[in-house]
């Protein structure tokens, strides 16, 4: 195995793993909410009274974070080796996944791990071995 030099950013990734587990930190200890994106955007979509100003803003710091990025930095190229159709279906997986798992990667991974919960552990291993596993396909057998 050998290292991309050209694409190797420990400040950078340092840095924004930092800016995620700060944010995280603040949700939950500011409002007792977990920052998990599956469940902030699934309650703008049936909204309660007085819930929907806080979703919205954190769903549009992420979206705000690559524009002020591209503005302030350099542009990275972004490159898809899959078809819309596959997108699409990747997508839809994703939400069933996320449904039947209880949340995503970032409720489960981030914020569960460091509330030393069993449920999410045993959620972030299944999303890790099943990544795996469907690269170890892709690459291999198509």
């Amino acid at each position: 195995m050998t290292i991309d030099w050209s694409h190797f950013t420990p400040a950078a990734s340092f840095a924004g793993g930092a800016l995620i587990g700060i944010a995280a930190a603040m949700l939950l200890l500011l409002s007792g909410r977990v920052a998990g994106i599956s469940g902030i955007v699934g309650g703008l979509i049936a909204p309660h009274r007085g819930d929907v100003a806080w979703r919205l803003a954190f769903v549009g710091g992420l979206l705000a974070a690559p524009v002020l990025m591209a503005l302030l930095g350099e542009r990275a190229a972004p490159r898809i080796d899959a078809g819309f159709g596959t997108l699409i279906v990747a997508g839809l997986l994703v939400g069933l996944g996320t449904s039947y798992g209880s949340g995503c990667t970032s409720g489960h991974g981030v914020c569960g791990l460091s509330r030393l919960s069993l449920r999410s552990l045993a959620a972030t291993i299944a999303f890790i071995a099943l990544g795996m596993l469907t690269v170890f396909a892709v690459r291999h057998f198509s």
